[in-house]
Formats: structure tokens, sequence, C-alpha cells
């Protein structure tokens, strides 16, 4: 019990030093005293100490041979604390300050890094994610043959999957609202976009789901014409997908929308 005390008593003791000399640090008049020391604080991990003094003298420094290393090192002290539409911005700042530097190109590549870390799950909106995947493809532009190719390639293809994601669960959406009309058109968008996507399959079927459920609660006049049209997205299903698994829910809004233009038709005679 005595040691466990003591071996608080002396962690509290090394904290409270710590602190002490952080302190005298950040009340320093001398920069070049925080420029080390933040240096130092970097090395050790201790980000947000770092960042704090690099904030601290980043007006100062601008412009001299050490505001280089304190611009790039403040921005990756922001991403390491998970600050990243900050650091993004800070990395943006670094490049428009020292384009020429050859901390350049990784400064480039980790502000569009930075926008694909701070995008939500594919279920939020993801503006982030297009943002990320325009800057990455202009890091690619501007250096094809980077050192992180690999990676940037990796943040364009889950970016790609997430808006991918996003716009097919915008389209069952409106299904699940009742909206078929705005499904359809939807779903429409959604096979333009993303024309190789592994939705498309289910995405046909809940097209020939949405028109038939659209024309079932048409106007008379409207109902003919979208009946007709569940046939047309039935016979694309088939023609795409020919072993579909949703060929057999298909086939029943497809028979049943036979009938019915069948009847409307009788009915017109």
């Amino acid at each position: 019990m005595f040691t466990k005390n003591l071996f608080l008593l002396t962690l509290l003791a090394v904290v409270i030093l710590g602190c002490s000399k952080f302190r005298r640090i950040e009340k320093s008049e001398d920069w070049r005293v925080k420029y080390e020391a933040g240096l130092t604080y970097f090395e050790k991990k201790d980000y947000y100490r770092a960042s704090i003094l690099f904030e601290q003298i980043l007006p100062i420094v601008r412009g001299l041979p050490e505001g280089e290393k304190v611009e790039f090192n403040l921005a990756y002290c922001q991403y390491y604390e998970k600050l990243y539409l900050l650091a993004s911005d800070q990395f943006k700042t670094f490049n428009e300050t020292y384009g020429r530097s050859s901390l350049a190109e990784e400064a480039s590549f980790m502000y569009a890094y930075c926008l694909y870390a701070s995008s939500p799950d594919s279920n939020k909106d993801q503006q982030s994610s297009v943002e990320a995947m325009n800057a990455m493809q202009n890091f690619l532009n501007r250096y094809p043959g980077s050192q992180f190719l690999n990676r940037a390639v990796e943040v364009i293809t889950v970016s790609q999957q997430k808006l991918e994601k996003k716009g097919f669960d915008n389209a069952k959406h409106y299904l699940k609202l009742k909206m078929y009309e705005a499904a359809v058109i939807s779903l429409d968008n959604f096979k333009k976009n993303f024309p190789d996507s592994k939705y498309l399959e289910e995405s046909a079927y809940l097209k020939v789901q949405a028109e038939f459920e659209l024309a079932n609660i048409s106007i008379a006049t409207k109902q003919l014409e979208r009946y007709n049209t569940t046939l047309d997205y039935y016979k694309e299903l088939v023609d795409n997908f020919p072993n579909s698994n949703y060929l057999k829910d298909a086939e029943r809004y497809y028979t049943q929308s036979l009938e019915r233009v069948t009847k409307l038709k009788s009915n017109k005679i």
C-alpha cells in the first residue's frame, strides 16, 4: 500500500513539474525557447503542448527559416489530435506559403487526406468525401509518380464507395417513404453516376417495384403508361441480370402489370 501511494505521489509530482515547466516556456518572451521546446514536445508526441507553442510563435517565424518547420509540424499536431479540418486548412496554408518546399508534396497529400479523414460514414452528408476525392485527384495530377500514390488511390476508391452507398441508400429511402416517382428518378441517376456499381442488380429490381407502386397510386390517365413502363423495367432486369435473385419477386410485378395493362386497354375499346 505504501509503495503504491509513493508511486502515485511521484507520478503527481512529475505531472506538476511538467506543467510548471510548460507554463514557464509558454510565458517566455523568447520565441526561440518556444520553438525548441515545441520541437521537443513534437518528438515526444505531446502534440497538444507542441501545437500551443507553435501557434504562439507562428506569426513571428512566418517568413523566417524556422517558419516552414513550425507551419508543417503544426499541421501534423492538429492531424494527430484528430482536428482534421483544421489540419487540412493548415496543410493548405503551408502549400500556399511554401509551394517550393521539399515538403510541399507531402503537405499537398495530407491536405486531401485530412479531408478524407474528416468525412463521416456513408449514411451522413458526403460533401467532404467529394472534396477529398477532388483534392486527391488534383494531387495525383500534380504528382503522378508520388511516393503517396497507393494511399491516394485508396482514398479515391474508398470515397467513391461511400458516395456510391450514399446514392443507393438515398434511392431506397425514397421507396421506403413511398415517394415512388422520386425513387425511380433517384435510381436512374444512381445508374448514370455509378455504371459499374455492385448495387445495379438490386437497383434494377427496385425500379420495377417503384414504377409498379407509382402506377398503382396514379390517376387513371397515367396508369397505362406507368404499368407499361413497369413491364419495360422488368425486361431490362431480365436482359441485364438473367440469373438475378430478384427475378421471382420482379415477375410478380410483371404479371400484375400485364393484367392491368390488358384491362385498361380493354376499357378503352
